[in-house]
């Protein structure tokens, strides 16, 4: 490495936010620019540890430690290259991923492991303003078509691989524009979306075409979809886990896949105003993941009144516990940017019902503690309790993809969690379909979704060619899920 003692010289230093009291009046990212000068240095601290465990966490295999090295030693192009390599998106995964490879990194046995994730992140970005990134166009046309349904990052990984492979790649999002969750599920202030865009420029100028407000199974039927020689099913686990509790019909209740995109849709100039909104209002928040963490930040900004944050679940140790050693992902108590800017954190706790006023509107909820006990929670007898809120807003994940209409009609095989049945090559129980990301993997991370979108790539190409030249980092279910 550049510096072997540079791990004993210099300690962690992560990006700074910007001040509370100054971001929650505005939609702009949270952090400020970080010094190269000690991106430098943050970049030394990677060891010469013989068996880099980070890319083993790193679901996309990145090449972490070689672009350490090579941004400690001043080589900018080069650390580029080695990033792209393995990741199609890296000004995504630097901004939105949990980076689950800092908690495999080999120093953070017993010190504050490497900031990665944002010596990615300026790597990307410095080679954007350099213009490196120029669109990659295929030596070869096959004159085959495949369609890829969905244009999250899966969608959109796969969807690059496969054109610069030389097919002739049509991408279907159902929204009006192109992004999936990175459009409407990120809020802006944990990713602009002028990000998006700069890349899908990048896309269309090597041949991906891209065609919005088109719902699948509905304005394009399974017998037009199997005109085109493969499908790529990238749609996503947008089954949203409901809370079938009394008083759950109330107004003011929402999932949060309701209440966020339309925030995001104010940003983008479509809305004067949001329609669902947590102005002047007291708001709970049932579910404490990331998806939580997003609904928090947006109701700082739209000025709730109060805000309280549920998790059925304990407060995870500050350190990792004796059973979760590393190099398993961390489970340990975060705070996220949202997190720092307000609200009252709740573990341990159940909604039992809402509550009503005489005009239908929710006016507040009880619920109670609960614990462990053999697996399972208990109520915590005497622990009831009454809080008002005005809205009420369920970020308690996604229980599959939407089975009604595509996936049904196509036919496709699903395993016993009720996610698209992929075999080792991607392929569902259709020959030339084909599908990647949450949509059979489950509910997951932007790093899991672009890896599949990458190999789901391979296998279609291989499919498509008899043979690829299209790396398949990873087969389905080959590593636990995150």
């Amino acid at each position: 490495m550049g510096e072997r003692t540079g791990f004993l010289k210099w300690g962690r230093i992560n990006p700074k936010r910007r001040p509370v009291s100054v971001r929650v009046h505005d939609w702009r990212e949270v952090y400020e620019p970080f010094e190269q000068d000690t991106l430098r240095q943050q970049a030394g601290r990677c060891m010469d540890c013989g068996i880099p465990f980070c890319n083993f966490g790193c679901p996309l295999g990145n090449l972490i430690p070689d672009w350490n090295d090579l941004v400690y030693r001043d080589h900018w192009r080069d650390a580029f290259e080695r990033l792209h390599a393995t990741n199609n998106f890296p000004e995504f995964t630097g901004r939105l991923c949990p980076a689950p490879c800092e908690t495999s990194c080999v120093l953070g046995i017993n010190q504050d492991p490497v900031t990665i994730k944002q010596v990615e992140l300026e790597i990307v970005e410095r080679a954007w303003a350099e213009g490196w990134i120029q669109p990659i166009m295929p030596s070869v046309r096959t004159g085959k078509r495949v369609a890829v349904v969905g244009s999250g990052p899966a969608g959109l990984a796969a969807a690059q691989q496969l054109t610069r492979a030389g097919h002739d790649v049509v991408v279907f999002e159902r929204a009006d524009r192109i992004g999936g969750l990175l459009r409407y599920g990120i809020p802006e202030f944990k990713m602009e979306k002028r990000y998006i865009d700069r890349r899908l420029e990048q896309m269309r100028a090597e041949g991906t075409e891209f065609r919005v407000n088109v719902n699948v199974g509905v304005d394009v039927t399974v017998p037009e979809l199997r005109q085109f020689d493969a499908t790529v099913l990238a749609g996503g686990a947008t089954a949203a886990r409901d809370l079938p509790i009394p008083g759950r019909e109330l107004r003011g209740i929402h999932q949060a896949m309701e209440y966020l995109p339309i925030a995001n849709r104010v940003q983008q100039g479509d809305l004067p105003e949001p329609t669902i909104t947590a102005a002047g209002k007291r708001v709970v928040i049932i579910g404490g993941g990331d998806t939580g963490a997003d609904c928090l930040g947006t109701v700082h900004r739209q000025g709730a009144l109060s805000v309280h944050q549920f998790e059925i679940l304990p407060r995870p140790p500050d350190q990792r516990a004796p059973t979760n050693p590393w190099p398993a992902w961390a489970n340990v108590f975060r705070v996220s940017s949202a997190h720092e800017e307000g609200g009252e954190r709740i573990f341990s706790v159940n909604t039992e019902r809402f509550v009503g006023d005489e005009h239908g509107n929710v006016r507040a909820l009880v619920a109670h503690e609960v614990e462990m006990v053999s697996g399972r929670f208990e109520k915590v007898e005497g622990t009831g309790f009454e809080l008002p809120c005005e809205l009420v807003l369920l970020a308690l994940g996604f229980v599959g993809p939407e089975r009604a209409g595509l996936i049904e009609d196509l036919g496709v095989g699903l395993d016993p969690r009720g996610n698209v049945a992929r075999d080792g090559s991607f392929m569902t129980s259709v020959p030339g379909v084909f599908a990647c990301g949450d949509m059979g993997r489950g509910q997951s991370l932007i790093v899991w979704a672009i890896a599949e979108g990458r190999a789901c790539a391979a296998g279609v190409d291989r499919y498509l060619a008899g043979e690829t030249e299209l790396p398949a980092p990873i087969e389905p279910a080959a590593r636990p899920l995150l």
